[in-house]
């Protein structure tokens, strides 16, 4: 079934063509499109047209035209005029109607089954047999992105991501719930990480330029065979849930860089709680003050260097030796062990993806 305003979109554009007028009815004589300024009532009329073996009549100094999809009667097209011109033109704009029944069911069909594909919902055999019916590759190499915007979508959010993506035939747009939009994006051959940021950063721009300021996109890793798209789709859901966690500040996050995140992601709550107590012996890094976690971040982000974090938080370096023995007498810990450093940055991966579960917590 094609949307309302497509179908206003074509008939506008065939009278722009034409100079003539269309209207595009629903079996029951509703108007659902139309090119008239005022609009006379003909239900009676299409439904004694619909009745009747006729595919196309003059009715009230209009043509009445049968648009069907499949054998089944869709739309009644209406023309403005009784001439033998009018009859040509109007007999032109239903074939165009009929065609894009046929390339939306097309597309209808192939929407369908990459949401099957997506969640898992097809036998293998069923994978290849579909996709060679619908003419869709399976040897080549894909990759899923997901966007998510701060707001649910609505019935045009779809076409609106597809038209600012170019809407590519060898690519996929669809969705599996109203919060996010999928791409299934064919790569060619030498297409890697590098070029996979590139496309999801591409993809954030169109998006804020047309509005939509709070886009996430994550990816998944590419794989090479159709059957394993719903393997690269489950990646890239996991990298969204995991990268508001734990890379808050970033609006593009890849499955690939996601590191120990997403192991501590799929850890059961009561592990990850009993973890915490042990390491911190019943405090919280919560308790820790501004310039003690400023100084463990910097500590951290410089690689464990103890003269590249003293630079960087303007400080002697005796003076971060000090903070650093403090956090020692504190936890235990000295992060200047390697070892030691390890059990203190994931416990606080830990502590931040159970302050992210609050309810859980």
């Amino acid at each position: 079934m094609i949307s309302n305003q497509i179908l206003q979109n074509t008939i506008e554009g065939l009278k722009g063509i034409t100079r003539i007028d269309f209207c595009v009815m629903d079996t029951d004589g509703k108007p659902l499109a139309s090119t008239m300024t005022e609009q006379e009532n003909y239900e009676e009329e299409v439904l004694a047209f619909v009745d009747s073996p006729a595919d196309s009549q003059v009715v009230r100094g209009y043509q009445f035209f049968k648009i069907f999809e499949e054998h089944q009667l869709e739309y009644v097209l209406l023309a403005n005029g009784g001439s033998d011109d009018v009859y040509m033109v109007g007999k032109i704009a239903a074939f165009q109607i009929q065609n894009l029944l046929v390339a939306y069911k097309e597309r209808f069909d192939k929407d369908n089954f990459i949401k099957n594909l997506l969640l898992d919902n097809l036998l293998l055999v069923d994978i290849y047999n579909r996709a060679k019916k619908l003419h869709i590759d399976t040897e080549v190499r894909r990759v899923v992105f997901i966007i998510e915007t701060d707001h649910e979508k609505d019935s045009n959010a779809l076409d609106n991501v597809r038209n600012l993506l170019g809407n590519k035939s060898k690519d996929f747009v669809t969705a599996v719930d109203e919060k996010n939009i999928i791409i299934v994006k064919e790569l060619e051959l030498e297409d890697g990480h590098k070029e996979l940021e590139k496309m999801a950063n591409g993809y954030l721009t169109l998006l804020k330029d047309n509005g939509e300021e709070d886009a996430l996109i994550a990816y998944g890793t590419v794989v090479h065979d159709i059957k394993e798209v719903s393997k690269s789709y489950k990646e890239a859901k996991l990298a969204l849930d995991v990268g508001k966690i734990f890379f808050s500040e970033r609006n593009v996050i890849a499955y690939s860089a996601l590191g120990i995140g997403r192991l501590i992601y799929q850890l059961p709550i009561p592990l990850c709680k009993m973890f915490i107590r042990e390491i911190f012996e019943g405090k919280s890094p919560d308790d820790f003050d501004e310039e003690t976690l400023a100084t463990i971040n910097k500590f951290f982000e410089n690689n464990l260097n103890v003269s590249e974090t003293s630079r960087g938080l303007f400080v002697h370096r005796n003076t971060l030796v000090y903070r650093l023995e403090k956090i020692r007498k504190l936890t235990g810990l000295d992060l200047r062990n390697f070892d030691d450093a390890i059990v203190f940055k994931v416990a606080l991966m830990v502590k931040k993806y159970l302050s992210a579960n609050p309810a859980k917590y």
